[in-house]
């Protein structure tokens, strides 16, 4: 059996669309879920045949608002996604999901179906800055959810939060990280807030009207959570993720170590078998080209021959060795680990110098990375400047 791949289905709906967010997502839709649910699945058995032979280590429900899907569109795909996949008895399953569409009996309806790892999206425990943020759940909803998650059964959670809001104190972040550790979830991710071109919050900073965040204060509040986290038993394992021991996202690393993915859902990326892809954005668009496809491919089983379609792939792009390098080094310098010399050297059959030693060295002249254990990673100045580093591993041109 060749190498396992990891599965990602993307969720769009939401029930608003917050200011800072630039993900493919959408509010107002919820009338397309059924279609949707059922797209999903076909759009799975459209890959069945290029991925036969491949288990599936992890599946990863991300959006988008996936928890709210209905439990019976869930049983759905996932039945789906089983009958399209092999995936692996022990594989881990995740959804995303926001404080305010959760309760105990429809967790306990994931945890039913497969759904072993849950990712509650709190972002801050304060309620001025949730509502800043244009999140409708509150301080006592993530609570809340995170008891309901317990009392369902699951044993694996991770809690998100955003960290450098405009004007935001050091001690609300600090108060907003307590709260998560008094929860004492598995995983923590904490995000820097970042300006997206094309947000309502791009528009609002560029029009005056909400102060953009200051990196220094940015800077401040993480490096002080680093030696929180790090006084506690939660690993720092990658830039912005802490893991109690064994309960490292399995799923990104797949993305870090730059590894086979497959993406289903409207405007969902692969990589897989050295090429990049990604499907049509617009949910109604990809429900329709699915079923175009769908409907292809059943002819093209009766006259006995074709490959298969997939006109939901609107675009795509093969790998070179250089940029597969350059992803290799960018994505593995995430983890504070780092990358391995010895594997880059069997992956490619040259080593990490000989393959980007210009950039590799520079970023150790300026303090950012180093080479230490077997593996070039950054240096704790690196983690907070590491847009530096890989923009010098980009490949020319």
């Amino acid at each position: 059996m060749t190498e396992p791949f990891s599965l990602y289905l993307h969720i769009p709906f939401c029930t608003a669309k917050c200011g800072y967010c630039d993900f493919n997502s959408y509010a107002g839709q919820d009338h397309l879920i059924p279609n949707y649910s059922d797209a999903l699945v076909q759009e799975a058995r459209l890959w069945r045949k290029a991925t036969q032979g491949r288990a599936v280590a992890t599946v990863f429900f991300g959006g988008g608002t996936p928890s709210l899907m209905p439990i019976d569109e869930f049983a759905s795909i996932m039945a789906g996604v089983r009958g399209a996949f092999d995936v692996a008895p022990d594989a881990e399953i995740s959804l995303e999901a926001n404080p305010g569409s959760l309760d105990e009996v429809y967790l306990r309806g994931l945890l039913e179906l497969g759904v072993n790892r849950l990712s509650i999206g709190v972002q801050s425990f304060h309620n001025d800055e949730l509502s800043d943020l244009d999140r409708i759940h509150s301080s006592a909803d993530a609570g809340a959810a995170f008891e309901a998650a317990r009392a369902a059964g699951f044993r694996n959670v991770s809690l998100d939060l955003i960290f450098g809001l405009p004007d935001q104190p050091l001690e609300r972040w600090q108060h907003s990280v307590e709260e998560a550790l008094r929860l004492d979830p598995e995983h923590i991710s904490l995000y820097a807030l970042t300006v997206e071109a094309g947000t309502p919050l791009a528009r609002s900073v560029a029009r005056g009207r909400t102060p953009a965040p200051v990196p220094d204060a940015q800077a401040d509040q993480y490096e002080w959570t680093v030696e929180r986290l790090c006084s506690t038993d939660f690993e720092h394992y990658e830039i912005s993720n802490w893991a109690k021991e064994g309960f490292r996202c399995l799923h990104n690393l797949t993305y870090w170590q730059c590894r086979d993915y497959l993406g289903l859902g409207a405007g969902a990326h692969s990589y897989l078998d050295g090429v990049r892809f990604a499907t049509a954005a617009l949910p109604d668009r990809y429900v329709a080209l699915v079923n175009e496809s769908s409907e292809a491919a059943g002819q093209a089983t009766e006259g006995g021959a074709g490959d298969t379609p997939m006109r939901q792939v609107v675009t795509g792009e093969t790998m070179t060795p250089e940029l597969e390098i350059s992803d290799t080094l960018i994505l593995g310098l995430r983890l504070t680990q780092g990358v391995s010399l010895t594997a880059f050297e069997e992956r490619f059959g040259v080593g990490v110098m000989d393959a980007a030693g210009d950039a590799v060295r520079a970023s150790i002249d300026d303090g950012l990375a180093e080479i230490a254990d077997g593996h070039v990673r950054l240096t704790a100045r690196g983690r907070m400047l590491g847009n530096e580093v890989f923009e010098r591993l980009l490949p020319e041109g």
